[in-house]
């Protein structure tokens, strides 16, 4: 994220007679200082990517890593690193997974009388290195590959297609109380082909629009 280069909100460009600063309208004062904050929020944001995700993006990166954290030491081997990528809807294959390892991983020192393994698959990643990463994979995704996951979520079967049985199942799913009449009008709104259903590019459509 860009830094502000906008020239510095100055003091007014007029003679101060009042000698200290004290006397600087508040009103200066606290617009300068309310700069200095985003200016610093921004370079955080650039240092660490988590920075610029949503919260709920964030929540869901540390749900997933403390869901495979299966001993909670805040530390992941290659086979929970997998999975948890996985469920953040990144399915690596073997070798991008060892890379990632080798690249942030750490030895495992689970007994101190045997030295650390450093094997690919015996490596682990720490909690702030999964963030960074998930966080950087997140903000590089292209967002029809998001809108494109929640099309499959609709779709069961893999039909390529969302009909109104589909809709039906996720009203359900999710506690909404729609009547069939509503449902029937969501199709029919949005099926551009006349087919009865929403197909992936309909669905991109919705969504992009």
């Amino acid at each position: 994220m860009a830094s502000s280069s906008t020239s510095h909100p100055a003091f007014p460009q007029r003679p101060f007679n009042g000698g200290t600063l004290g006397k600087l309208p508040a009103r200066t004062i606290e617009r300068d200082r309310e700069r200095l904050e985003k200016e610093r929020q921004e370079r955080e944001a650039g240092q660490n990517p988590m920075g610029q995700l949503t919260e709920e993006q964030r929540e869901e990166i540390n749900e997933a890593f403390g869901l495979f954290d299966l001993d909670k030491d805040s530390k992941i081997d290659y086979h929970e690193l997998k999975v948890a990528m996985k469920a953040l809807g990144f399915d690596l294959p073997k070798a991008e997974i060892v890379s990632i390892l080798q690249t942030h991983g750490s030895p495992s020192t689970t007994n101190p009388n045997i030295p650390p393994s450093t094997h690919p698959t015996r490596l682990l990643l720490s909690l702030p290195s999964f963030q960074k990463i998930m966080a950087a994979r997140i903000l590089a995704r292209d967002p029809r590959e998001e809108i494109l996951r929640a099309f499959d979520l609709f779709d069961e079967g893999s039909k390529g297609k969302i009909d109104l049985q589909d809709l039906r199942r996720v009203a359900r799913e999710l506690g909404e109380g729609l009547e069939e009449e509503e449902l029937i009008a969501m199709i029919e709104e949005f099926d551009l082909d006349g087919d009865g259903a929403i197909d992936k590019e309909e669905f991109l459509g919705i969504c992009l629009s």
